[in-house]
């Protein structure tokens, strides 16, 4: 399959794309052209024929037209293509930036594959070539080799799925090596980067990693930059590359945004093993045409957003004190609503193909990143506990590596919780059943598992009325204070539903000044409130239900004792 991309106008955001195959003359069915309905790293449908404009089939040697028929949404049927070099021309869209789309202006070309290419149903095995028509002086950043002038190659058409890539004039590039692999930094944007300490930081959680799984799956690997001059946070996997898009670009280097740059570079890196090369037996091989479901995002993702940031205190990129801050965050996500009560993580790994990435109907689902990071937390310390630190999470990937990985053998779940009962010596129903396939709580068991390593879960009150003591959530829109979230059973869902607008609190117009208002410790509250354009007075009880949790947050001991100490080091690879 030959592939070529060329743009007449960059200022139109169209590419125009030509493909090229030879079809057997033993071919004895119709040829059918795909398109992928979605792409790895993100388990939704896209649909990505929205964005293809005016298909032509011809045959390439006479120039002839082609009849064809559309079969599905995404899918073009040429009927009679044995014996006949088929060339098929149209125009794509890239007019998406962030990290799994593609983008066309007049300063770069920027094109994940999986979007914008046709494949031919049965032909995915073939090698290919994709030549890009650049204007002079572009260089091209990808994980693909390039066999000439900008001329990629790919095996097949799963590599080039998922070989992004990078056109551009302004591109700056720099190189480290880790584990012997060379490692390269890619950055399209204006950045005023500290290149030094980019290139130690990225060394070393990438030795860390290798260092854990014991090799490196590929020969070498890319990190494609997008800095923006807006703000914006992205980041996908890719075989042998991510690509990651973040913003405002000046402000790459300051310290929030520089530790999402190393916390999504890591996260992305350790994609490389866990997805990409452990692969779960129902994506051995990808069928781009509809959804692959699977249940077992909670290792996937859950896993890798767990060491994406642990590893970064482990390799001593960050202080324990700033990895504990991005644990609280994911556990301020995780118990931001009442979702983890009512659907299991196994469960919520099917419905990421339902409404995984959209906030969708209050209460109804859990993360797979949050709360499946923080199961793998207590998975890890368990194992750790159980083997007196002999053992840990880090041996169950390691041979998810060695048996799947290596091998090309997709895994199952049963797979998954055999080696976790092999690394623990002992059966582990209790938290498969309760963490995974149930919806027990997580707060008293983690609280535990840490004291295991001299740290322990804080509670703190929340200080908002409205959240902790009557259980509801606004935001101010326009100067309208509107309810967005009501906890199930609390005081609030007897009289406020979602949408209501506050305008008083006991005759007291409410202007920012809601929580003042409810902090008298009067027994009710009369609240007044627009609900569908209709004035309304409810009675606000502050009695017994339940509300927003309090806000958990991990700490050391203060007060720890020797084992505990040496556990902590043990686990984070820093003194207590």
């Amino acid at each position: 399959m030959q592939y070529h991309i060329s743009f007449a106008n960059s200022l139109s955001f169209y590419l125009q794309v030509q493909c090229e195959l030879d079809v057997p003359a033993t071919a004895n069915q119709s040829l059918q052209l795909q398109l992928a309905a979605w792409r790895p790293g993100r388990y939704e449908l896209q649909n990505f024929a929205q964005k293809i404009q005016r298909v032509e089939i011809s045959d390439a040697a006479t120039g002839q037209l082609m009849p064809y028929r559309k079969t599905t949404k995404d899918c073009w049927e040429v009927a009679d293509a044995a014996g006949r070099r088929v060339q098929v021309r149209y125009n794509f869209y890239a007019h998406q930036m962030d990290a799994g789309g593609s983008w066309l202006d007049e300063t770069q070309l920027y094109l994940n594959p999986v979007q914008a290419l046709m494949y031919a149903v049965g032909h995915e095995n073939a090698p290919c070539e994709l030549t890009l028509a650049l204007p002079e002086g572009w260089k091209i950043a990808c994980g693909l080799p390039q066999l000439a002038s900008n001329t990629l190659s790919a095996s097949n058409f799963d590599q080039l799925a998922d070989a992004p890539l990078i056109a551009s004039p302004t591109l700056t590039h720099q190189q480290y090596e880790a584990g012997g692999v060379p490692m390269h930094i890619w950055v399209q944007g204006e950045a005023a980067l500290n290149w030094p300490r980019i290139l130690a930081d990225f060394k070393a959680f990438s030795e860390e990693q290798i260092q854990l799984f014991g090799s490196l799956p590929v020969a070498d690997y890319h990190f494609l930059n997008q800095f923006l001059p807006y703000k914006h946070y992205h980041g996908v996997e890719h075989h042998n590359s991510t690509v990651i898009v973040l913003g405002p670009a000046e402000l790459i280097m300051s310290e929030g945004l520089y530790k999402e740059l190393l916390g999504v570079s890591c996260h992305e890196l350790f994609h490389t093993w866990n997805i990409k090369s452990i692969r779960p037996a129902e994506m051995q091989h990808y069928d781009y045409s509809r959804e692959n479901y699977f249940r077992t995002c909670f290792i996937a993702e859950g896993i890798t957003t767990y060491y994406g940031e642990y590893l970064l205190a482990r390799s001593h990129v960050r202080t324990p004190a700033q990895y504990f801050e991005e644990l609280n965050t994911v556990l301020r996500k995780h118990y931001e609503d009442a979702g983890a009560d009512n659907l299991s993580l196994a469960d919520a790994s099917v419905d990421l193909w339902l409404d995984g990435y959209k906030p969708g109907v209050p209460d109804r689902k859990v993360s797979v990143y949050h709360k499946g990071a923080l199961v793998a937390l207590l998975l890890d310390l368990t194992l750790r506990q159980l083997s007196g630190h002999a053992r840990s999470l880090d041996d169950v990937m390691r041979r998810l590596y060695e048996e799947f990985g290596k091998t090309g053998i997709g895994y199952t779940e049963a797979d998954y919780v055999r080696l976790v009962e092999e690394v623990a010596g002992r059966k582990m129903d209790a938290y498969f059943s309760k963490f995974i396939y149930g919806m027990e709580p997580l707060a008293g068991p983690l609280n535990k598992a840490l004291h295991t390593v001299g740290c322990g879960l804080t509670v703190q009150a929340n200080a908002s009325a409205s959240e902790g003591i009557f259980g509801f959530r606004t935001v101010v829109k326009n100067e309208r204070t509107e309810v967005t979230t009501i906890w199930p059973d609390s005081p609030a869902a007897a009289a406020l539903t979602v949408d209501d607008e506050i305008i008083a609190v006991e005759g007291r117009r409410v202007d920012m000044n809601l929580q003042t208002l409810l902090s008298t410790g009067a027994a009710q509250y009369q609240v007044s409130v627009f609900r569908q354009n209709r004035l309304l007075n409810v009675v606000l009880v502050a009695g017994p239900g339940r509300s927003f949790g309090p806000r958990y947050a991990v700490e050391q001991l203060p007060a720890a004792d020797a084992s505990q100490r040496v556990g902590f080091a043990k686990w984070l690879g820093h003194s207590f």
